[in-house]
């Protein structure tokens, strides 16, 4: 694999090699300490990030590579002076071995694929994919599981405009027996063409519109906050689905409670001291699988 642009270039042999080394990464960290010397790896954001861009950023450096970054390259890169995002790519190949890129187009990470000479990795694109965020929600599920098989769980929120719930059913469909409770308000539900992805491969989807619709027995809550950014005014008035305590109490022991992060108000702090809860441990995770996410590429690419 060159570039990492969809989730679903992935295999489950690649899944499985990658979580290996995550782990191995993750228990023995100075065993790859200076593994990608000499490598300059560039972040290119073109939107607000906080979790992906640091996580990249420390997995960068913590692997021994330079970093070269731009935070908010749609306010304060020459694209403001009307450079194109093919002419950016191709400054930027000449200075660093791979771009982490992140944009506010759905399809700009596949463009800049087509043109770069270097990995190009999709980091967020629009409300279309964010295929490193469900490597580290798929490796935070085997972390605990132990696999990805026989899976239920259930997306809650917005899952027409949030590309991690898009991504995250297109990974877990490699894997057999899945079956997705989608939870969402009108206007907000999982595209039809998500829905036919899962049920291709052998997958179940159940369409939802309550919390109570959820089986008490789901392996994964999957919570998200509503994506008012890539929203009209109007579609951005919507209540949110929230967990608390007492929507807690309702599931099972074994059932944990993920969030790509940042959160509003769709998780009650209360929850954050159950065991069940892991969105921080899940942010954790996202800096090991990037880190070998980026060796494998920059290892393969030499």
């Amino acid at each position: 694999m060159r570039h990492v642009i969809s989730s679903s270039q992935f295999t489950k042999e690649d899944l499985t090699t990658l979580f290996a080394l995550t782990s191995d990464l993750k228990h023995e960290p100075s065993r790859y300490r200076n593994s990608l010397s000499g490598k300059v790896v560039a972040t290119l954001f073109y939107e607000p990030s906080t979790r992906t861009r640091l996580s990249f950023e420390s997995a960068i450096q913590r692997l021994g590579a330079s970093l070269i970054s731009t935070e908010n390259a749609k306010e304060v890169s020459s694209s403001v002076k009307g450079e194109s995002l093919s002419d950016t790519i191709r400054i930027i190949e000449g200075y660093a071995e791979a771009i982490v890129m992140r944009h506010h187009e759905n399809d700009a990470a596949e463009e800049a694929s087509k043109i770069a000479s270097v990995p190009i990795i999709n980091a967020g694109g629009g409300s279309g994919e964010h295929p490193t965020q469900s490597l580290l929600d798929c490796y935070t599920i085997y972390e605990q599981r132990g696999s990805l098989d026989q899976l239920s769980i259930a997306v809650i929120g917005d899952l027409r405009y949030g590309r991690t719930v898009h991504s995250l059913v297109k990974m877990l469909s490699l894997f057999d027996g899945l079956t997705v409770y989608g939870v969402s308000l009108p206007g907000l539900e999982l595209s039809e063409s998500y829905i036919q992805y899962i049920e291709e491969h052998g997958g179940m989807y159940v369409a939802c519109t309550s919390l109570d619709d959820i089986p008490s027995d789901v392996d994964v809550l999957y919570q998200t906050r509503t994506q008012r950014e890539r929203m009209t005014v109007r579609e951005g008035n919507v209540q949110e689905f929230v967990i608390d305590q007492q929507v807690l109490h309702s599931f099972a022991k074994h059932t944990i409670v993920l969030h790509p992060l940042p959160r509003n108000q769709e998780i009650a702090s209360e929850v954050d001291s159950d065991p069940r809860a892991l969105y921080f441990e899940q942010a954790k995770n996202g800096m090991w699988v990037r880190m070998a996410l980026l060796y494998m590429l920059l290892r393969e690419n030499r």
